[in-house]
């Protein structure tokens, strides 16, 4: 049976086609019927839908019969962008190839480069495809040229396909059986498994998505995960069509999902894996499938509701998203200025984004949001903080500018190759650069051409300080961040224009400072609405004129004092995205 089975995924940039293409194997393999085929199919996440972007990884099992024979084929369609890149190379250490498809519109992106090498250290078989030839922007032959060039295929091994038209699609689909090798397993052997995602369900639990390496796991058996020492005894496996089908057992080679019953996802970590648990004297002889890590939450932002009334809400919300979703950490955290809140972890800038969609869309609650922070590292008084390996793929029209870009954000070049018309550039930079505008400064001087790819790499020491932001000698909290000191005077005078730009006015002076310690770098004010209280004097003498003045401007040096600053999640969302 092994033998007929083929195990793959799509790999690609964002928006090159991933899904649509995905599709198209469902409605050539009968999988799912036409009349029921909504586009984009395997993103059930509406959020995916409307970004156009697959989040969270979604397999599917099709039957198709090539040559006489029927092959079960398993598709894994993976998220396309980086921050879920560990969850990438699970789903690729679960197939045995790969479709690396490419956008003739748009050609080879840093993640493509990205995920061809993720592939390669799989030693997964690769299949080069160009999608989106039907378009009239389509740029096939130089997309071919690059293919060659950059990744050593040979022309005569590139796809082209549309598959949005289904043009040369099952032509592809043929490949597949031809070109990927099936699985070399034996249901002989013991039970050994990689668990390469799972998914909370309230009425059954976790449920993990496994590829079984050897053995075979049925209802009833009683596993354990080698890398969390989790125990459980199983309620059932079946595979995906994408929707769950129970069956009786899965087999060496297959692709399926196993109910656990466990009502916490940490205890099931992405890239474990699993084998009989009451066989001891096995289990210490199993050794665990490499590639083994845990999601390492890297920008935090403090969560806060809108009023006290609906902490609890919020409170209730996040813990319902952290039940599907490992890689979310959440701590309770305060802040003089907003109150109760969290502090949430995640794994990059998209990932908050979704989250922060989710709660809107699933949750009816609009938390607010306050400065992203990296992870940094505190040892013998000394500050530490994440550098990343940084790929940035550009026109080469672009490169001088994109250096500028990269050398202004503390990058340490690596080094650079020319590939005709494009240049990969090979940096080490400050993860910290992705919160400050790294992405969008690398859009704007390159016309929106340059794609990045980032690893995380180590961590380095960095000449950090504290800065702390004021309004009428009030401290914001949440507006405090490490900043370098070589950048502080600059970072200071730029925080307080913007904060003045986006505050609103009110009876009384608003002050504002960004101080370290004792010492002010950067001040400045935004002066109070004036109200003309000499408006219905119809007359009468200077003094009484000037005794109304005075009793004015005391009552404003009083709101000082006495008054709440405000500050609008408008205000603060300037300071973010600065």
């Amino acid at each position: 049976m092994k033998n007929n089975i083929r195990n793959f995924a799509i790999i690609a940039h964002i928006d090159h086609g991933k899904s649509t293409l995905a599709d198209r194997f469902l409605e050539i393999t009968k999988t799912i019927s036409k009349d029921k085929l909504k586009e984009q199919f395997l993103d059930q996440n509406p959020i995916s839908r409307e970004r156009g972007i697959t989040i969270k990884l979604a397999p599917v099992r099709m039957r198709y019969q090539f040559d006489g024979s029927e092959y079960m084929l398993d598709l894994i369609d993976t998220p396309g962008h980086m921050d879920f890149s560990y969850e990438v190379s699970r789903t690729l250490a679960a197939c045995e190839g790969a479709i690396l498809l490419v956008d003739a519109t748009k050609g080879i992106q840093a993640q493509t480069v990205a995920h061809y090498n993720s592939a390669k250290k799989e030693n997964l078989v690769l299949i080069p495809v160009i999608n989106k030839i039907d378009l009239d922007s389509a740029n096939t032959k130089e997309v071919v040229k690059d293919l060659v060039e950059m990744f050593g295929f040979k022309e005569e091994e590139i796809h082209y396909i549309s598959a949005k038209t289904g043009e040369n699609v099952e032509g592809l689909l043929k490949a597949v059986v031809q070109n990927i090798p099936p699985p070399v397993a034996d249901e002989n052997l013991s039970l050994k498994a990689l668990v390469f995602d799972a998914v909370f369900d309230e009425h059954r639990g976790v449920i993990i998505f496994v590829k079984l390496v050897n053995g075979r796991v049925k209802k009833q058996d009683k596993i354990e995960f080698l890398q969390s020492k989790t125990k459980i005894d199983v309620s059932e496996v079946g595979y995906f069509s994408p929707f769950l089908i129970a069956k009786e057992q899965l087999l060496a080679g297959e692709i399926g999902y196993v109910v656990t019953g466990i009502k916490d996802i940490r205890q099931t970590r992405v890239g474990d894996t699993i084998t009989i648990s009451n066989l001891k004297s096995q289990i210490s002889n199993i050794e665990a499938l490499p590639g083994y890590d845990l999601p390492k939450p890297m920008v935090f932002f403090g969560v806060y509701p809108k009023t006290s009334n609906e902490y609890v809400h919020l409170r209730e919300a996040l813990t319902k998203l952290s039940l599907n979703d490992g890689s979310l950490s959440v701590s309770n955290e305060y802040s003089a200025f907003l109150g109760s809140g969290f502090r949430v972890g995640f794994l990059g800038l998209l990932h908050a984004e979704i989250v922060k969609e989710r709660l809107g869309k699933e949750e009816g609650i609009e938390p607010l949001l306050t400065m992203p922070r990296v992870l940094y590292k505190e040892e013998d008084g000394k500050m530490f903080e994440p550098y990343m390996r940084l790929t940035i793929f550009t026109p080469a029209l672009y490169v001088g500018a994109v250096m500028t870009v990269a050398q202004n954000k503390k990058g340490n070049l690596i080094d650079i190759n020319y590939h005709k018309q494009n240049v990969v550039l090979n940096y080490d930079m400050p993860y910290s650069m992705f919160i400050r505008g790294l992405s969008s400064e690398l859009k704007s001087v390159s016309k929106g051409f340059a794609s990045l790819d980032y690893e995380i790499k180590e961590y380095k020491q960095a000449n950090l300080i504290k800065m702390d932001i004021l309004i009428n000698d009030n401290v914001i909290d949440v507006l405090s961040e490490l900043v370098y000191k070589d950048e502080a005077d600059y970072v200071a005078r730029e925080k307080v224009e913007k904060l003045k730009e986006h505050l609103s006015r009110q009876q009384f002076r608003q002050i504002i400072q960004a101080t370290i310690g004792a010492k002010i770098l950067a001040r400045t004010e935004i002066p109070p609405y004036r109200k003309d209280v000499l408006a219905k004097m119809s007359g009468g003498d200077r003094t009484r004129k000037d005794k109304l003045l005075e009793a004015q401007k005391k009552g404003k040096s009083k709101l000082i004092n006495v008054s709440k600053v405000e500050i609008s999640q408008k205000a603060l969302l300037s300071m973010l995205q600065g």
